[in-house]
């Protein structure tokens, strides 16, 4: 199957782009974009991937689910577009980058900033139902992504992994430790950021790890 995804993800993703799941996953896809608001918009569904290549990953984050309000999700897990009002989650990860690096809140909270450094910011679902959160759960995406980390794990080493919340720390249990540094926290959700996200350190600690590789920390301002 012919998918429009930056080249080196296409590279080492093309043997899951021919699977039968991948096909079925594709045909639910596009009829949920013809039958429905769905969101990102269909261009960006792969816009994580296309911001970060698979050459120049250094760090993964793992999201659930694309924001489902209008305006918010663009393929990139916690981000939203220039304009829109920060989400509490990603007003929490502000809050701890400043108490981890002394950064003040930056004006925008589009992180394709990070993205272009080599942060794969990578949502296991990649599509939603506008307001129906988890409607595009179970249809095939989990599996796409569970592939991706695979890949990663068995293709690179040194990467650092941000496993925040039971969800992407089981979606992260077989990745490599003697190979990957893996930070696991709470999530940063208002529900739970108090019970340990926020004091975790894991934007110093990552910074400190690709340095100590030789690799160029992540400015995560």
């Amino acid at each position: 199957m012919n998918v429009t995804i930056e080249s080196s993800w296409k590279h080492v993703l093309q043997d899951e782009f021919e699977k039968e799941y991948f096909r079925i996953l594709t045909e639910f896809v596009r009829s949920e974009y013809k039958a429905a608001t769905v969101y990102p918009p269909a261009g960006l569904i792969f816009n994580a991937f296309n911001l970060c290549s698979f050459e120049n990953l250094k760090v993964v984050l793992i999201g659930q689910d694309p924001y489902h309000g209008p305006g918010q999700a663009h393929g990139l897990c916690f981000s939203v577009k220039d304009g829109v009002d920060f989400p509490p989650s990603l007003i929490n990860i502000f809050k701890e980058i400043e108490l981890d690096l002394g950064l003040s809140r930056p004006a925008s909270g589009n992180l394709e900033r990070w993205a272009k450094q080599g942060v794969l910011l990578l949502n296991a679902t990649l599509t939603v139902r506008a307001h129906l959160a988890g409607s595009h759960q179970k249809k095939g995406w989990e599996q796409f992504t569970d592939s991706v980390i695979s890949i990663i794990n068995r293709e690179k080493s040194g990467i650092v992994f941000m496993l925040w919340g039971a969800y992407a720390q089981k979606k992260g249990e077989n990745i490599d430790r003697t190979k990957h540094l893996v930070l696991e926290s709470v999530h940063p959700s208002p529900l739970s950021a108090s019970r340990g996200f926020f004091g975790n350190h894991h934007f110093s600690k990552c910074n400190s790890y690709l340095s100590g590789k030789g690799v160029n920390p992540v400015d995560w301002r």
